[in-house]
């Protein structure tokens, strides 16, 4: 995948808005790896985008419980961090297998030590540290790029 969106100097708040704007648009499931350092804003991303989704109850990281699932009306949501993974293979003790349901959304952070147990993402975001704030490219395959056209971040050709 290439990038499709690229986006440069977002503060927190420029991050935020940009998870409640692509969160009407994942209403039919997706699955979304989020990459970057330490502190790039994966999990602040992440929980804007569940709140934005309608998750009322306090939007946990998943760090050290690895996952955090949420259902809104008839709809799951999954929150996975894989930083403590030591192998991918431990993804079969978490019950990924369990969670791969077209409908539901499954965001990942750390999705590279997931290795190929996980499904193929949807969109990929990257986030950097660019000083004070980050710099954000996201890579799509088709069905992201639908994704991020209904939620108006990509003009149609």
């Amino acid at each position: 995948m290439n990038p499709v969106l690229e986006l440069r100097a977002l503060d927190e708040a420029a991050l935020v808005a940009l998870a409640r704007r692509l969160a009407p648009a994942l209403d039919g499931g997706a699955v979304l790896h989020l990459r970057g350092e330490l502190g790039a804003g994966k999990t602040t991303f992440a929980r804007a985008l569940l709140q934005a989704l309608g998750v009322g109850e306090r939007v946990k990281s998943p760090t050290y419980s690895l996952i955090e699932s949420y259902r809104v009306g008839a709809r799951d949501l999954h929150h996975l961090d894989l930083y403590r993974i030591a192998d991918p293979q431990e993804l079969e003790w978490l019950g990924l297998p369990d969670l791969a349901d077209p409908a539901a959304l499954l965001l990942v952070e750390w999705p590279e030590r997931g290795g190929m147990l996980l499904p193929a993402p949807d969109l990929v975001l990257r986030l950097g540290h660019a000083g004070a704030t980050r710099d954000l490219a996201i890579e799509a395959n088709a069905r992201g790029i639908a994704l991020l056209e209904r939620a108006n971040l990509l003009r149609r050709a």
